[in-house]
């Protein structure tokens, strides 16, 4: 059964169905998008269940020859619908089903245009596991782009005050970045040459099963010694030839023997800028964050929850699965420089979400300071680092969702989101003190919780890596201190003291049953995680430690 691509296409086909239902069908929306999400969620946890942690290579694979044109002398041009999981994207697509079905949950609360809501839902559940699936780049590219439009509008139409603005900013920033990416995406697919495919057209062997690795390697010869006809050369996207510098071709731009150069930069390392840049944006990493705050603040809160929880993971996943394993060689020249950036959002980020007095700004500005954990962590090159920027992804994913879905409580409530709107409010909501305490204290890294796995092991890899200074991994420490401040000083003005809210009359009602079904899980997840993180490390370990060959 192809497992993978249900994922993809039973939310796809579920989001016409609910487009295209009659209206009578209005009131179940809801339901459908929830049972559709509790399904998925259903078929993450079997894969991670049946994932074999032992083996660093794609598992649950599927192939399907999508594209084949013949371009005379420029070869012949391949895409493949090519979907599989490694160690690295296990953990992003079990955080996928959780997250989207806890936002499905917190979608509940959406009363208008309800069929334009829930389809477009759907139709961005589909698009974002497919990113994390997808192992030729033009896929990857279309799930990139695709879910961009969902998105939008998710935030344009169910937004705040400024939702036009905040939708169109967080279209543009991301486009900008998709573009820098679509052009390595060319060049790549220019210079990589797929070696099975190309046995095949030159007679080595009669079909792609028979391919052994002695016959890749007597093609990427013949191909260095030019003795391939042009047009018998097989252009690929296939993420998994990438790596491999013998399936460039020897006069191509991004063939590491070429030397080519372009505005003072190899082209392989302004390559790499790029997609640095690209990916960069949609971590997001300062200083091109500025679209974040913006976003989650105008957003509704099932929106926030998938933004926050997954969206941002995207751009740590793009650098783990092409960036660094294309140009390595680029990637240890510019560690620093990697490092530096995500050390400047943890500090930066960390001092803005101190400064906000709108709760949810606090928190999206939180988002940029632990995203740059991720970065510090993937800079190191280290096993300790890259394990721990892969499980500070899946924390934050969780713990993210989590205190979104928070706000979102109050803001039902009182519709006020400034924190120096509440006091007090542990006298009367002792439910959704608990709640907030251990998103807030497992946010900041309090040990048994998932946020001090994530953030140490990251640490660990910056100072034990031997292409950063450790003062530099010693100033992101100091970003650990600064969001135990922000946390705990908001966790002291809303919830202690004598109770008051402004501008509200009677007494704040706790968590209703909605909320803690959201809530509860969620909280459970950030303790299991935190105590046994073997759960994310038996996935990640074999994947990274193959990756690390490339160094």
């Amino acid at each position: 059964m192809p497992i993978l691509s249900v994922l993809i296409f039973l939310p796809l086909i579920a989001s016409l169905v609910v487009a295209f239902s009659p209206d009578q069908f209005k009131a179940y929306f809801k339901w459908f998008t929830l049972g559709v999400t509790a399904i998925e969620l259903a078929i993450c946890i079997y894969l991670y269940q049946n994932f074999n942690h032992d083996v660093a290579d794609y598992q649950f694979l599927e192939q399907l020859d999508w594209i084949t044109l013949p371009l005379g002398n420029l070869g012949v041009g391949s895409i493949d619908y090519l979907l599989g999981v490694d160690g690295i994207s296990m953990p992003m697509v079990l955080l996928t089903g959780i997250v989207m079905f806890v936002g499905a949950i917190s979608s509940f609360q959406i009363e208008q245009k309800e069929r334009g809501y829930f389809s477009l839902y759907l139709l961005l559940s589909g698009s974002v596991i497919g990113c994390f699936m997808a192992l030729d780049m033009f896929l990857f590219y279309l799930f990139f782009e695709f879910m961009l439009l969902p998105m939008y509008f998710l935030i344009g139409i169910w937004g705040g005050p400024r939702k036009e603005y905040a939708s169109i900013k967080f279209f543009l920033y991301t486009l900008f970045g998709s573009i820098f990416i679509l052009i390595v995406m060319i060049a790549l697919y220019l210079s990589v040459v797929d070696p099975v495919e190309t046995a095949v057209r030159i007679g080595l062997i009669n079909d792609v099963s028979e391919i052994t690795p002695q016959i890749i390697t007597e093609v990427q010869n013949l191909l260095k010694d030019l003795k391939i006809p042009s047009e018998q050369i097989v252009h690929t996207f296939d993420l998994r030839f990438m790596p491999d510098a013998g399936n460039f071709l020897p006069d191509s731009w991004l063939n590491i023997l070429s030397g080519t150069q372009i505005f003072s930069f190899s082209a392989r390392a302004l390559a790499f800028i790029l997609l640095m840049i690209g990916f960069g944006i949609k971590l997001p990493a300062v200083p091109v964050h500025t679209w974040l705050p913006d976003a989650h603040v105008e957003a509704p809160t099932p929106v926030s929850v998938v933004l926050a929880g997954i969206l941002l993971k995207i751009g740590g996943y793009g650098f783990l699965r092409i960036a660094y394993p294309i140009f390595p060689e680029v990637a240890t020249e510019y560690a620093f420089v990697i490092v530096a950036f995500g050390v400047l959002s943890i500090i930066y980020g960390a001092f803005n979400a101190l400064a906000m007095n709108d709760l949810k700004k606090m928190i999206a500005y939180s988002s940029v300071s632990h995203m740059g954990f991720v970065l510090l962590g993937i800079g190191s090159l280290t096993s300790e680092g890259i394990n721990g920027a892969v499980y500070q992804m899946f924390s934050h994913g969780v713990l993210s969702a989590m205190l979104f879905l928070l706000v979102g409580v109050l803001y039902d409530r009182t519709h006020d989101r400034r924190i120096d709107s509440y006091q007090g409010l542990a006298n009367k909501m002792p439910l959704y003190t608990a709640m907030t305490a251990i998103a807030f204290f497992a946010s900041l890294g309090l040990p048994a919780f998932s946020g001090f796995i994530g953030e140490v092991f990251t640490l660990m890899g910056g100072f034990n890596s031997p292409l950063i200074p450790r003062w530099l991994t010693a100033i992101a420490a100091f970003g650990l201190v600064l969001g135990a401040g922000y946390f705990l000083w908001t966790l002291q003005r809303i919830f202690f003291g004598k109770y008051w809210v402004r501008q509200f009359e009677g007494v704040l009602e706790d968590l209703n049953f909605r909320e803690k079904i959201m809530l509860y899980p969620l909280s459970i997840l950030a303790l299991v995680f935190g105590i046994f993180p073997h759960l994310i490390f038996d996935l990640t370990n074999a994947t990274i430690s193959e990756l690390l060959k490339l160094f």
